[in-house]
């Protein structure tokens, strides 16, 4: 079976787990993925699978792209898949596995204590200059310097090599593009409400499109409580005290025990 995933972010939320610890989570939307198409190597040269999953209206998607979905038995008259993405596969006998036009739930490729990578593309910051883009320390703030504070200094001698070299760190468009972020968990897989949580944070904005692979699993995984769940801080300290309570009479009695023995002893 394919190891990866497409879904859309929602928005990020605090969640605390059976460990008692606050983790950051961040909601993506994956109501499910069609196979949209089989690829193999001896036609396509390589084995992957085409998954097509949003929604959009068919206006406003090309004829060639409507006629690709309508072979895997997607049609619709007013809304039809918004995005295709392929699944590379290393063996091709797991195509067996998936058949053209099924829906693939994200249950089917990701379970809770799961490790993941999480791909997508990073906000876009706009033109920003070599101190927010690159992190440059800037010129001295004193000395007489009044304007070059975020200046990003020397880009290169005049005589050799008498221009600028390619990959120069200077300013211009920052974020909207490629990004990874590695080792996130899987915290939650719902297919009824169409959802995954993952901890920490992945890369684009709310309603960027990412994509989820599965790396590993943890060894040892706390789950998240859900709303609700769990004591609130009233019922914790009504606890805390009649265990404090229950400490003290029991020292009480002991005490009492030791005084009746030492009477027996005389």
């Amino acid at each position: 079976m394919i190891d990866q995933f497409f879904a859309i972010k929602k928005e990020m939320m605090g969640r605390y787990d059976r460990a008692g610890r606050r983790l950051s989570v961040t909601r993506l939307s994956a109501p499910g993925c069609v196979v949209v198409q089989l690829k193999t190597k001896d036609k396509d040269g390589y084995a992957a699978v085409q998954l097509g999953w949003g929604e959009k209206k068919s206006k406003n998607i090309s004829k060639p792209v409507l006629g690709h979905l309508a072979k895997a038995g997607v049609k619709g008259d007013q809304k039809t898949l918004a995005f295709l993405g392929e699944v590379r596969v290393e063996d091709e006998g797991t195509l067996s596995d998936v058949k053209v036009g099924e829906r693939v739930l994200p249950s089917a490729v990701l379970t809770a204590g799961d490790v993941v990578c999480v791909r997508g593309v990073s906000k876009g910051k706009g033109f920003a200059g070599v101190v927010k883009r690159h992190g440059f320390a800037g010129g001295p703030a004193t000395h007489g310097q009044s304007d070059r504070h975020r200046a990003p200094g020397s880009i290169g001698s005049g005589t050799d090599p008498g221009r600028v070299w390619p990959g120069q760190k200077m300013a211009g468009h920052m974020g909207q593009e490629g990004a990874t972020v590695k080792n996130l968990v899987v915290l939650k897989v719902d297919d009824r409400t169409g959802e995954v949580w993952v901890s920490g944070g992945v890369p684009g904005g709310r309603g960027a499109v990412v994509r989820i692979e599965r790396t590993g699993k943890l060894s040892e995984f706390h789950p998240v409580l859900e709303v609700g769940e769990g004591f609130s801080m009233k019922e914790a300290a009504e606890e805390q005290a009649q265990m404090e309570q229950g400490l003290g009479q029991v020292e009480e009695g002991e005490g009492e025990a030791g005084e009746v023995k030492k009477e027996e002893g005389k």
